[in-house]
């Protein structure tokens, strides 16, 4: 007769890992929006004219326009690009390059170009460029929300001022050109300051005026 042995069942320690990380984002909108407020608001104060501030001291906006502008508006947008946002990414990603692209401009390229004379001509066609895109932004922004509506067209009309400051040679369409710029920065303030303050709130305290369609910033 066969008889069987039963061992008995020891206890097993399991090593567990560390919880996994929650997947849930938060939102990149202010981030993305107040980066390129404060960048806007610092280059038309001196766009605005020398009342305001020495034009001499202008370089202290290309630190503000590579980080700040730059980089972490470009972050924005790659979050938003992860909470599937096409409309934020496209915005905050495009807006980022431009502040970084314009922070290398003004160091590296304008003053190979001032020996010319044709500095002009090159800003001219770089704001030209960003006011094509804008203009089609303006354009997808009025089925998001009214404050981005009025933020992308109050950018245009800035940019349709500083094209015709630089290209015509007339320093008071610039100077005009730079206080719609700081307009457009404290609309932009605005919305940042209003998807901080509802978030926090979890209410709505200042309105957006945001549409039902595939709206970049909660109502």
């Amino acid at each position: 007769m066969i008889t069987r042995r039963v061992l008995p069942i020891r206890n097993v320690t399991v090593i567990q890992g560390p919880p996994p990380s929650p997947t849930a984002l938060g939102n990149p909108t202010p981030l993305g929006l107040g980066a390129f407020a404060l960048t806007t608001f610092m280059l038309s104060v001196f766009n605005a004219g020398s009342n305001l501030i020495n034009p001499a001291v202008l370089t202290v906006i290309l630190p503000v326009a590579l980080f700040y502008g730059g980089i972490g508006q470009f972050a924005a947008g790659m979050w938003e690009f992860r909470i599937q946002n096409t409309f934020g990414a496209t915005a905050f990603t495009s807006y980022g390059c431009f502040w970084m692209s314009f922070a290398g401009y003004i160091y590296y390229i304008v003053p190979q170009l001032e020996s010319t004379g044709k500095a002009y001509q090159a800003t001219g066609l770089f704001l030209f460029s960003w006011l094509l895109f804008t203009a089609y932004m303006c354009v997808a922004s009025f089925r998001v929300s009214r404050m981005l509506f009025i933020l992308f067209f109050v950018l245009i009309i800035t940019l349709i001022l500083l094209i015709i400051g630089e290209l015509a040679q007339k320093p008071v369409v610039t100077n005009v050109g730079g206080w719609f710029g700081i307009v457009t920065a404290f609309v932009a303030w605005y919305g940042s300051a209003a998807v901080m303050i509802n978030t926090t709130f979890g209410r709505t305290v200042f309105p957006l005026g945001s549409h039902k369609v595939a709206a970049v910033l909660p109502k």
